[in-house]
């Protein structure tokens, strides 16, 4: 079996579909297509901006929440924790997740008993 190859054919630049003679190896029909074939493949992707989960603490005295803060500014006494949450995308507001759900809606801890297996 021999390798049939014709170097002298003419190629297609995969970049801008123009028709080239290739010199070797070559893939592109210019330095230009290749340099942005090789830009394009390197782009980093965008990583899309994720909304950061915090705690949420309100005031027992003044109920002022506040997101991350475990003080209150106006009362300057110790908040109490209301658990994970963030800011209202409506309002900006620091809003708790149980504010948002239900105890029914929350996922249950499975419960494990501890039973042994024993070989008789």
């Amino acid at each position: 079996m021999t390798c049939v190859r014709d170097d002298t054919a003419t190629t297609v630049c995969p970049l801008c579909g123009g028709v080239f003679e290739p010199e070797g190896r070559q893939r592109f029909c210019s330095t230009g297509c290749r340099q942005t074939a090789w830009r394009r493949s390197r782009s980093a992707p965008v990583e899309p901006v994720v909304a950061r989960c915090d705690t949420v603490y309100m005031c027992p005295s003044c109920e002022a929440r506040y997101l991350g803060e475990q003080r209150c500014d106006e009362c300057n006494t110790w908040c109490r924790r209301l658990g994970p949450g963030g800011p209202c995308p409506c309002c900006d507001e620091p809003i708790a997740l149980a504010d948002l759900l239900t105890p029914d809606q929350l996922a249950q801890q499975p419960t494990t008993s501890k039973t042994t297996n024993r070989r008789r």
